[in-house]
């Protein structure tokens, strides 16, 4: 035996081993990009850990999740997003489709798992649904598919309803819903308004910039911004006497009238199952993106007396939920 395997014998003999004698498993770096607050972390981050805890990724448990919020501060993405590459984490899960552009554009070589990304065809993101090629795979939330239907609610619910403003935080996915929503609108008689905000200062201005009958109500776009500021904006909203409807039930929550569109925090839960499936050595580009196939109608009765309003029964009925 010569005098070089005998060291790499007894090295081998001698070195640290876990006490049931089994390797010792790697830790999974999982990073989470978020344009918004962190206080966002009960209905964003959190049904991330619930769901990977499900399919037995548990944090502090082999798996450490980086997660970095923008605070609603969109020219820190990028940012952010080199940070996580610079970590070297595994997987990186972006809300909104402004943090998966940071994200892509920081890495193409670590896996991105997007969830409400907007129109992610549209925006260049991905190839196509069922194929996305690259490096980003994930859910699409079909906001902008959706925005004609909360059209459609806020006449159903209001019939005199002439003027729709169109409230966003200006990003992108919002651009390209717009179109959309102007062309229900208009489709429907109505007139159509864009209210553009950059921040929680600007929302009593743009609800002032609506005619000042009660035949007016507002569709929320829910982009960082305004799901950030949603409470103030259903304040703003009730003041003003303006109906709305949002893409998220989150504004209900918040005061709002009707929400019409996805469970995000089962998005969320969702997207556990993509990082799962990567972990074990999936490539995104073979993982089909997925929309949701349930949305919810929920209407808050209490925010309708107090605008004097009287949701038809034919829509009640439809309802998932109903607050009282």
């Amino acid at each position: 035996m010569s005098r070089r395997t005998f060291i790499a014998l007894l090295a081998a003999t001698f070195a640290p081993r876990p006490a049931n004698g089994q390797p010792v498993r790697r830790t999974w770096r999982i990073g989470y990009l978020n344009p918004g607050s962190s206080a966002l972390a009960p209905i964003r981050l959190d049904p991330l850990r619930d769901g990977l805890r499900e399919v037995g990724y548990v944090e502090g448990k082999g798996v450490v999740i980086e997660a970095r919020w923008a605070e609603g501060d969109f020219a820190r993405l990028p940012a952010l997003a080199a940070e996580l590459v610079q970590l070297n984490v595994d997987v990186i899960v972006t809300a909104g489709g402004s943090a998966a552009q940071a994200a892509k554009g920081a890495t193409v070589t670590i896996p991105i798992v997007m969830v409400d990304p907007g129109d992610p065809v549209g925006s260049g993101l991905i190839k196509t649904l069922a194929r996305p090629g690259g490096n980003i795979t994930g859910l699409s939330s079909a906001a902008r598919d959706l925005v004609a239907k909360q059209v459609q609610l806020l006449r159903e619910a209001i019939p005199q309803l002439a003027v729709v403003g169109f409230l966003t935080g200006n990003t992108a996915a919002a651009a390209l819903a717009m179109k959309d929503a102007q062309e229900a609108a208009e489709g429907l008689g109505m007139r159509f308004q864009v209210l553009e905000v950059r921040g929680p200062s600007d929302l009593e201005a743009a609800f002032q910039a609506l005619p000042r009958d009660r035949r007016r109500a507002v569709l929320v776009f829910p982009d960082p911004l305004t799901f950030s500021h949603r409470r103030r904006i259903m304040e703003v909203a009730e003041q003003d006497h303006a109906p709305s409807v949002a893409g998220s039930r989150e504004f209900v929550d918040a005061g709002g009238l009707m929400s019409y569109g996805p469970s995000f925090p089962a998005m969320f839960r969702q997207a556990a199952m993509y990082v799962s499936k990567i972990l074990k050595g999936a490539k995104p580009a073979d993982l089909p993106v997925e929309q949701p196939t349930k949305f919810e109608l929920v209407i808050n009765l209490k925010t309708a007396k107090t605008l004097g309003l009287t949701i038809p029964q034919s829509l009640l009925l439809r309802a998932d939920e109903v607050i009282e």
